[in-house]
């Protein structure tokens, strides 16, 4: 069984998070794909950032809807870096993407771009809201969903149902949530199962003991794990 290791947002526990620098930096760790949020300006661009407003990951302020693409790309988001929008990302690295997107509007330019990119096969679409997914599958027959989710639902038996209803066929789930009977149920149900936030080696040695199918980290490091001493 092939363990993947995520980067998240690049390598956002060195490097400023959803940069190029941090996207370059995890291909060179040799990550074997990268997580990154995307987010629409106010001109209708598919811009890389995770929080709706960017006051907190640049030197700016403000709703991310609220500011055209020129306006972002006045900011400073980490050590000289610029908001990235998501033609460059793609451009930038070579590795899958998995892109997370948590709105309607957005989800349909993403589907938009996947199509015109032809990049079926190398992105995969995460999101924690089953619409998205449900309608990023509809309009790109094919393309690969991630249902991020909470693990009292998988628990529960929620997100068994939940996943394949809105076409994704892995979830991603709180590391420090996880037990056995959980990871079990999930593979049972012919979901793979990925754990978030995986930092540390003793979580890393966590998901392989549950026999996760991969981690999503911060740290570069993760991926060589004898070189790990965060």
């Amino acid at each position: 069984m092939t363990f993947l290791t995520i980067g998240h947002r690049g390598v956002m526990g060195v490097e400023p998070e959803n940069t190029l620098r941090s996207f370059a930096r995890a291909q060179r760790s040799g990550m074997d794909a990268i997580a990154l949020d995307v987010r629409l300006s106010k001109d209708g661009v598919l811009v890389v950032l995770h929080d709706e407003e960017v006051d907190r990951t640049t030197d700016g302020a403000g709703p991310v809807a609220e500011l055209t693409l020129a306006e972002l790309r006045a900011l400073d988001a980490g050590q000289g870096e610029r908001v990235p929008v998501l033609d460059e990302v793609a451009d930038a690295v070579e590795v899958p993407l998995q892109v997370c997107v948590q709105d309607p509007a957005t989800a349909e330019a993403l589907a938009r771009w996947i199509l015109r990119r032809d990049l079926t096969s190398r992105v995969e679409v995460a999101s924690y809201h089953d619409a998205v997914l449900a309608e990023v599958a509809r309009l790109v027959p094919g393309v690969r969903g991630c249902l991020y989710a909470e693990a009292h639902e998988a628990h529960r038996g929620v997100v068994e149902g939940r996943a394949p209803a809105a076409g994704a066929e892995t979830v991603a789930l709180d590391i420090h949530r996880l037990n056995l009977e959980i990871v079990e149920a999930l593979h049972a149900a012919g979901l793979r199962v990925t754990g978030r936030t995986v930092n540390t080696l003793e979580h890393l040695r966590l998901a392989r003991a549950l026999q996760l199918d991969g981690v999503i980290t911060d740290f570069p490091e993760i991926r060589s794990t004898g070189r790990f001493t965060a």
